[in-house]
C-alpha cells in the first residue's frame, strides 16, 4: 500500500532534479565557454564600476541599506499577521510584546539608519 505522501515526494524528487538538470547539466553544455575582459569586470547595476570599487576600495552602499531596511520591514510583516489572527486571544500581552517588539525592530532601526544618513541619496 502507498503512502499518502508519496505524491508529495515524487514532486519534490521531480522538481530538485529539473533543477539540477538546469543549472548543472544544460548550463555546462549550452552556456558559453569563451571569457572575456567584459564578462570578468565588476558590475554595478549597468554602469562602469567606479575606479575605488576596481582597485579594491570602499565603496558606498546605500543598495545594501535599502535592502536591510526592506528586510526589516519583510520581517516586521511577517510577525505582524500571526498577531492579527490571534489579536484577541493574545490580550494585554499580546499586545505589550507586540509593541515592544515593534519599537524594538522598527523604531530603533530606523533611527540609527537615519543618524547614520543611510537614507540620504546626495
Amino acid at each position: 500500500m502507498a503512502s499518502p505522501y508519496l505524491p508529495i515526494l515524487i514532486f519534490f524528487a521531480c522538481g530538485i532534479g529539473f533543477a539540477l538538470l538546469s543549472v548543472l547539466g544544460l548550463g555546462l553544455f549550452l552556456g558559453p565557454k569563451r571569457y572575456n575582459a567584459a564578462k570578468s569586470m565588476a558590475y554595478e547595476c549597468g554602469i562602469q564600476p567606479s575606479p575605488r570599487a576596481e582597485q579594491g576600495g570602499r565603496f558606498p552602499i546605500k543598495y545594501a541599506n535599502t535592502a536591510m531596511l526592506f528586510i526589516i520591514f519583510d520581517i516586521e510583516a511577517l510577525f505582524l499577521l500571526p498577531f492579527a489572527v490571534m489579536f484577541d486571544q493574545l490580550g494585554l500581552y499580546g499586545l505589550l510584546a507586540m509593541t515592544l517588539f515593534l519599537v524594538n525592530a522598527f523604531f530603533i532601526a530606523d533611527a540609527y539608519v537615519w543618524r547614520r544618513g543611510g537614507l540620504d541619496w546626495d
